[in-house]
């Protein structure tokens, strides 16, 4: 992560709930965003990022598993650095079978699902950015919409993953949205660095709200304490991400 960002405390949700540049961001519902029959490709950088990202609009696709494709990059064993307890060996493990347990909770059938790990090294994704750029243009069709995460999302693996997928959709030819995740935590409420001019709301029904929160709740590495650590997933953040509808960059 740029540790300058994260020096300070998170953005509190009711901070949020004053932006106007927010509340003038344009709704849009799932199916507009994704209809039946056009493929969501959607690339997370850790197990959880599919969640936080978009759980809720993937939801959606309970019954549609044809239409979706999840790029795992890596396998989130960095989340805990010099942990005893959440040891590099046991996340590699965990956090991929978190994130299968949540999908189940999304009611995403997995074994339908078209679901890749690539298992690229934690916190060090950039290293391989030009192989991801290039397997990702082997797996992109024209008509396909690319989710990944944010650019400019403070952390070094997302802002990686979204860079090559921004090359990858620029070469393919093919739409890409981008969800910010660690911007919540740090961004103030109207601020400038955020690429406001291309923020849309994708609108989130009581039951794909529910799931997705139920399905954060699968991912216990990155909300539980670890001895005197705080949870990964800070509560101001989490709160942020559960409100009814997420944020992309279109």
């Amino acid at each position: 992560m740029s540790e300058d960002l994260f020096k300070g405390p998170a953005t509190r949700p009711e901070q949020w709930q004053h932006s106007a540049h927010l509340a003038r961001a344009t709704w849009i519902t799932p199916q507009q965003l994704c209809p039946p029959g056009q493929r969501l490709v959607v690339v997370a950088p850790h197990p959880d990022d599919e969640i936080l990202a978009c759980g809720g609009l993937l939801a959606g696709f309970r019954g549609r598993e044809q239409d979706l494709l999840l790029i795992s990059v890596t396998d989130g064993e960095a989340s805990h650095p010099g942990s005893e307890h959440w040891t590099e060996h046991r996340l590699r493990r965990q956090r991929p079978q978190e994130s299968r347990n949540a999908l189940h909770k999304l009611g995403i059938d997995v074994q339908a699902l078209d679901w890749q790990r690539l298992s690229l090294k934690d916190t060090a994704v950039a290293r391989d950015e030009a192989y991801l750029v290039n397997h990702l243009a082997q797996l992109l069709r024209p008509d396909d919409q690319l989710l990944c995460t944010w650019r400019g999302d403070g952390h070094c693996d997302h802002e990686a993953v979204g860079r090559a997928c921004a090359q990858a959709a620029q070469a393919k030819g093919v739409a890409l949205l981008e969800v910010p995740v660690w911007a919540w935590y740090w961004a103030a409420p109207e601020d400038p660095r955020l690429p406001w001019e291309r923020a849309y709301k994708v609108q989130l029904d009581a039951d794909a709200l529910q799931r997705k929160q139920q399905a954060i709740t699968a991912h216990a590495s990155q909300l539980e304490t670890d001895g005197e650590r705080p949870p990964v997933l800070p509560a101001e953040t989490l709160e942020c991400l559960m409100q009814p509808f997420e944020l992309v960059f279109r």
